[in-house]
């Protein structure tokens, strides 16, 4: 086996799509995204002989904690993989380590696409890793939903009051606007920092929206879904369309409108612009269970109510390399009990 960097957008998207957990954030189009806001990244694949058999984007993340390595959802591994999954994984973790040394940051980060059980933790654990004092803003327990059923199926088994509010809100006249266009981006950010505000969490800046939004448009897939009450739009989400799937990456609404159910009837348009797309999986991202106090507590019923089903991944991990992790450690472990999370 041997690691390479890949320069070539279509080899490391052909690839990537072979896999049906593909994941936008190990797109050409994401790596793209994180250039624009001055992070340094490589695209690395690993070859057995010739044969590309796994990818990994690496993001060095420039923080006040302490600079480090991120893969995120990732490494992406062959499913028709020929050589031993511990072995390759070995390989990955080997040339990161390495890498990590020769930028002078003092972890590696892995946020992985893999299935959370004992196999795949023995892995990350046999080579260093350790758990993470948090997950990163990538979400590590995420609803799905099977979009290849018919509309009428997947509205049956929806949670009613769902199915009603949907309902409703196209008796209220709500409409929506499905656009890139940076007009709607700007609503979308303004009504982004009410609900900041409202729920008391760290926003992404306006400027950081508007790279991913310009890095993914010119492939079509992103769109901002608008909701226009009375010639208001009180509501707003950003869909990443990637793959088999679509994702639910940002969301907003206006608390004074809190009555007019548009937040239902923008996610069930997305869902049926999913599948006019021929996606199989609506990806709801992150929710927590069992933590009624946890910030996102009321998102996460909201999405469940959809119908669908939970995924777990393994928990973010990381590779210590030096003294400096352990300040990230303490500061990451403050912010942790201090978010409620």
């Amino acid at each position: 086996m041997r690691i390479k960097e890949i320069t070539n957008k279509s080899q490391w998207e052909e690839f990537i799509l072979q896999n049906k957990e593909s994941t936008f954030l190990h797109s050409w189009n994401w790596g793209e995204f994180n250039k624009n806001t001055d992070e340094k990244i490589w695209r690395v694949g690993v070859f057995d002989n010739e044969k590309l058999i796994a990818v990994a984007l690496i993001i060095k993340v420039k923080a006040k904690r302490g600079s480090f390595l991120f893969v995120p959802q990732g490494p992406i591994i062959s499913q028709e993989l020929k050589v031993e999954s511990q072995k390759l994984m070995e390989e990955i973790f080997s040339y990161l380590k390495n890498l990590g040394k020769k930028e002078k940051v003092g972890f590696v980060r892995i946020s992985p696409v893999l299935e959370n059980n004992d196999e795949n933790l023995n892995i990350f654990k046999s080579c260093g890793f350790r758990n993470a004092p948090i997950h990163m803003m990538h979400p590590e327990i995420t609803w799905l939903l099977d979009i290849t059923k018919s509309e009428e199926e997947i509205l049956k088994e929806m949670r009613k009051t769902h199915r009603n509010l949907i309902r409703r809100a196209g008796k209220d006249s709500v409409e929506i606007i499905q656009s890139a266009e940076e007009k709607y981006l700007k609503t979308f950010y303004d009504i982004h920092m009410e609900t900041v505000k409202r729920h008391k969490f760290v926003p992404f800046s306006y400027d950081y929206i508007k790279s991913e939004i310009e890095a993914f448009k010119n492939d079509d897939q992103i769109s901002i879904f608008s909701a226009k009450y009375k010639n208001k739009i009180i509501s707003s989400a950003i869909i990443v369309f990637f793959g088999n799937r679509a994702f639910y990456h940002h969301g907003s609404s206006l608390s004074e409108y809190n009555k007019i159910p548009s937040s239902y009837l923008i996610l069930w348009e997305a869902i049926k612009e999913a599948k006019k797309r021929n996606k199989e999986i609506f990806n709801f991202y992150g929710i927590v269970e069992n933590k009624p106090k946890h910030p996102w507590a009321g998102l996460s019923k909201f999405k469940k109510g959809f119908g669908g089903y939970k995924k777990e991944l393994v928990h973010c991990q990381d590779m210590p390399l030096n003294k400096k992790y352990l300040i990230a450690w303490l500061i990451e472990t403050g912010r942790k009990i201090k978010r409620g999370y």
